[in-house]
């Protein structure tokens, strides 16, 4: 499966803190040597570099008793947020929180950079089956998964975009880059949730096609009120294939065997027609004459207003709303695809 870097975004808390407390030290020593001893900015600065580094460099003026206290004041504070920060640094750079935060960032600014991509709300079953269709076809993804557990176990798998996250916050979906999305596909277990991804992501989307999980008919009613284009129901699914493996076996085979993928013997692939060549557009079927051409079959059509036809008829007019089916090797399918490239 092809897939990428892990996205999560990694606490360095303990490393910004402890470079706020070396900060805070410099500091307070500073101030103090100007007030207690009259030095100047720069030479105050100086004093306190060569005392916390214990350098053993000569002290610009002999210090009063008040600022040889203030000095061993300092030389103790300062060892302790010396010993704290190489600790905290340390402890960073063997968890390589670091090569994270760095691979996170490279990551992150892919995203940004991404167009026409599918991000896949929760990665369980039903999400990883789809990452693994989107894998098969090479299309762009990303995935959103609020458990760590998952993203630890997938996240080292070259291809793979993580978010870690709440997919029904925005802040979340804008990180995965909803705006030049082409779709959505949530696949969370819980109705609530993909009912709230799928709002959000109309809103902020209104082209975006988006395709959701549902456990029950009344969700499904639901999520198509807010603006879900598909709703598939896993059980209700799973129940008809087992029953027709009953019915129709050879059936159920024959569309196995009748695959979208490349490397299938048999494939089946969807064009539309206006991202055919000019000098194809609004033919009809008989004139396109993909059967002569490439041996391809079209077995389907779609019209403008949505509606499918199966084995249309040879006048059907190649118009530029509409969309054509073809069934055929992978070879005649590529001679199809050439064909329309000319």
């Amino acid at each position: 499966m092809n897939q990428n870097p892990v996205i999560s975004f990694p606490k360095i808390g303990k490393l910004r803190y402890a470079l706020l407390l070396i900060v805070l030290v410099i500091m307070i020593g500073t101030v103090g040597y100007m007030i207690i001893e009259g030095y100047s900015f720069i030479d105050s600065l100086y004093m306190t570099v060569i005392t916390i580094t214990t350098v053993g460099f000569q002290e610009i003026h002999p210090l009063s008793d008040s600022g040889k206290i203030f000095t061993m004041f300092l030389i103790i504070s300062s060892m302790g947020a010396f010993f704290y920060s190489v600790s905290i640094i340390t402890t960073t750079i063997v968890d390589g929180e670091f090569k994270s935060y760095f691979k996170d960032f490279r990551t992150n600014a892919e995203i940004k950079k991404m167009e026409n991509h599918v991000i896949v709300c929760g990665y369980g079953r039903n999400g990883r089956q789809a990452v693994s269709e989107l894998s098969i076809h090479h299309h762009p993804f990303v995935v959103i998964e609020q458990n760590k557990e998952i993203i630890k176990e997938f996240g080292g798998i070259t291809g793979l975009y993580f978010i870690e996250g709440d997919a029904t916050t925005d802040e979340i979906l804008l990180k995965a880059g909803i705006k030049s999305a082409k779709a959505v596909i949530t696949s969370m277990p819980l109705d609530a949730d993909n009912l709230f991804v799928v709002l959000s992501a109309r809103s902020m989307n209104p082209g975006l096609t988006i395709i959701s999980r549902a456990s029950s008919d009344s969700a499904e009613k639901k999520l198509k009120m807010a603006g879900a284009d598909n709703i598939v129901l896993p059980e209700k699914v799973g129940g008809a294939r087992m029953a027709t493996l009953v019915l129709k076996p050879d059936m159920v085979e024959f569309l196995r065997y009748i695959s979208v993928y490349e490397t299938s013997s048999v494939n089946l692939e969807e064009i539309f027609c206006k991202e055919m060549p000019v000098c194809y557009k609004n033919m009809t079927l008989s004139e396109l004459d993909i059967r002569n051409k490439t041996g391809a079959n079209i077995i389907g059509f779609k019209t403008s207003d949505g509606e499918y036809i199966i084995n249309p008829l040879p006048d059907t007019r190649m118009l530029a709303d509409a969309k054509i089916f073809v069934l055929g090797t992978p070879e005649q399918i590529k001679k199809m695809k050439e064909l329309f490239r000319k």
